[in-house]
């Protein structure tokens, strides 16, 4: 057979295939990059509050979901609202159904009656309750949505570039994102624009209507010169927390996001405010952030307010309840079934978006003076071990229990957790049916219990599906309310 030279047509189809061939394989490359990049939500960021340098960043301007640091910025509105003059520390404001509905960490505030715009703030910087934030949010602007909408537009104004808002609380949705930059500018803001309100974050606990209600923030009191800011926890963040330390007029401001435990949260923080407060400016150099409005201020005397609430002289240690992640992981990590099933999880949704969003371009010319904050405490700053514990932010303030029951006929089903204890395993069952809808209406919650080690595990599952298909389309239903889920052959 008489092989000829390929003529001009044929070099330019082949030369053609193997560029095609030659980009698809750097798209699935960068692909794979991408979503290797996306399987962390580790972020973190220290920078001087009284000169704006950036004395740490990593992934600072990587997006990331703000769980419950979006409550800064609710109280960030609220704070100007007081200041303007539209509300007062005593202004009654009306429970929805709605407000009322939202799922823990909450007050379980009735329908028809009414919060004070102190209680609000409070329960916001210690139990951070969603309600109490839905509240806030209808008060102000009428709904949560248009709340949300003005939210990301103050963040704007602030310099806030990458970060929007859709909700008052940061209760999972997929369009809530922020950065470790502009977290850190919205804790700067915070100080600078209501250096007298700030001392609310410092707020370790406070009775409410009768129930002392107990903060989440652990280094507030535990690392001299902490006076805030805020804790945040979902499964799609992972344990983030804004903090602020003032000493020997010294300010900086940290970041810690994705942490995989509160307490290993903690202790980032800690070494990184420890080590970065050495290198921290005493000197300022006049407020960093944009004026917050142009809104006329009602005239306040300048000395401290007097908070209508006194904390008590000792706080009753509070219960150490396991969050959801916690609970799973205690169980997978015990039962080889489950094991297996973690590992065929699908990845997260979203991945983290890298840019180039500075601080420096929210920053105004230094002003001759900057405003005195007199929550400075003295005493050296000890080294940043923080004490060991489970960690209790968030943690669910209703129990929902189901009664136990046998599964039906059903060639598959759908477990969601293994817990030591039956009950908690039903209480997880009834609140992950209760917020997935429809798509696990005719589910049947029940237990079944498995020998491991030394203990007895109790399988949390639902039955009721004849296919694969059905099985699979509720555990979807499931990972959208962060519920870690796979479907089992019965």
């Amino acid at each position: 057979m008489r092989t000829g030279i390929p003529s001009r047509k044929d070099r330019l189809s082949g030369f053609s295939k193997a560029v095609g061939v030659c980009a698809i394989s750097m798209a699935l490359l960068s692909q794979s990059t991408v979503l290797a990049s996306a399987d962390s939500n580790d972020a973190a960021f220290v920078i001087d509050a009284n000169n704006g340098k950036v004395l740490y960043s990593s992934d600072g301007d990587a997006l990331r979901y703000p769980a419950s640091l979006t409550k800064m910025m609710t109280l960030y509105m609220l704070f100007e609202a007081m200041r303007s003059g539209r509300v007062s520390r005593d202004t009654p404001m009306k429970v929805s159904s709605y407000a009322a509905a939202r799922p823990p960490t909450k007050l379980r505030l009735k329908v028809g009656s009414t919060l004070k715009v102190e209680e609000a703030i409070l329960s916001l910087v210690t139990l951070s309750a969603n309600d109490a934030s839905v509240v806030i949010a209808e008060h102000l602007a009428g709904s949560e949505a248009r709340f949300a909408a003005q939210m990301t537009a103050k963040a704007r104004q602030l310099g806030m570039s990458k970060t929007t808002f859709r909700n008052a609380n940061g209760l999972p949705n997929s369009e809530q994102k922020t950065t470790a930059r502009d977290m850190a500018t919205l804790g700067i803001a915070l100080r600078e624009h209501f250096p007298r309100e700030f001392g609310y974050f410092k707020t370790k606990s406070f009775n409410f209507r009768g129930r002392t209600i107990n903060g989440h923030n652990r280094l507030v009191g535990r690392i001299q010169g902490v006076d805030g800011i805020k804790t945040g926890y979902i499964n799609a963040s992972g344990y983030n927390l804004v903090s602020s330390l003032l000493r020997d007029n010294k300010k900086i401001v940290g970041v810690v996001m994705g942490g995989r435990t509160g307490a290993a949260r903690d202790k980032k923080m800690a070494d990184l405010l420890t080590k970065y407060l050495a290198v921290a400016s005493t000197r300022s150099s006049g407020d960093l952030i944009a004026s917050r409005s142009t809104e006329p201020r009602v005239t306040v005397a300048a000395a401290p307010p007097t908070f209508s609430y006194q904390p008590p002289s000792s706080v009753p240690l509070p219960r150490m309840r396991e969050t959801i992640n916690e609970r799973i992981a205690e169980a997978y990590g015990a039962d080889a079934d489950a094991a297996h099933a973690v590992a065929r999880l699908a990845a997260a949704p979203t991945r983290p978006i890298v840019g180039r969003a500075a601080l420096r371009a929210a920053l105004k010319a230094p002003r001759p003076t900057a405003p005195v904050n007199a929550l400075a405490p003295s005493g050296p700053v000890p080294p940043g071990d923080i004490p060991t514990g489970r960690d209790f932010d968030p943690m669910t303030t209703g129990t929902i229990l189901a009664r136990a029951a046998s599964p039906r006929t059903s060639p598959w089903v759908v477990q969601i957790a293994a817990m030591p204890e039956q009950n908690r395993a039903l209480e997880m069952l009834a609140e992950a049916k209760a917020r997935s809808g429809s798509a696990l209406s005719n589910a049947q919650p029940f237990t079944e219990s498995v020998a491991s080690g030394s203990q007895t595990l109790y399988r949390a599952r639902f039955a009721g599906f004849q296919s694969r298909t059905e099985a699979n389309r509720a555990c979807d239903a499931l990972k959208q309310h962060s519920y870690n889920c796979y479907s089992v052959a019965n």
